[in-house]
């Protein structure tokens, strides 16, 4: 997986989290990483956004394509992950990943075991 996919995120979730990157004390790469991925998403409307792109406060269901394994994550902002049980914060490495793929996309990311790939089954 040599390009990335297309992302898609609304302007209400990338206020909240450029502004929580304001407020936050990550490493800097981390930051340089996320403003990335954020620069070249398609920016629309909340009313504008398919139901099908994993946004802030949605369950996001995925596999873990090496494993085989399904898990289930509300992505959050970080200051929201007390909300949910099941919260994912778009500031840890997989959150991030995740913000503004839609169902049927793969994306590549960093673990402490290497680089791992998810897909996105299913967002409610």
């Amino acid at each position: 997986m040599d390009t990335k996919p297309k992302i898609t995120i609304s302007t209400f979730d990338l206020a909240v989290i450029e502004q929580s990157m304001e407020e936050t004390r990550l490493p800097p790469e981390f930051l340089d990483e996320l403003e990335a991925e954020l620069a070249r998403a398609e920016v629309l409307e909340p009313a504008e956004m398919p139901e099908n792109v994993a946004s802030l406060n949605k369950q996001v269901t995925f596999k873990v394509l090496e494993t085989g394994k399904v898990f289930t994550k509300t992505l959050t902002a970080p200051d929201q992950v007390d909300k949910f049980e099941d919260s994912l914060s778009v500031f840890a490495p997989l959150g991030a990943a995740l913000i503004g793929l839609s169902v049927g996309q793969t994306i590549q990311w960093k673990t402490n075991r290497g680089l791992q790939s998810v897909e996105i089954i299913h967002v409610t």
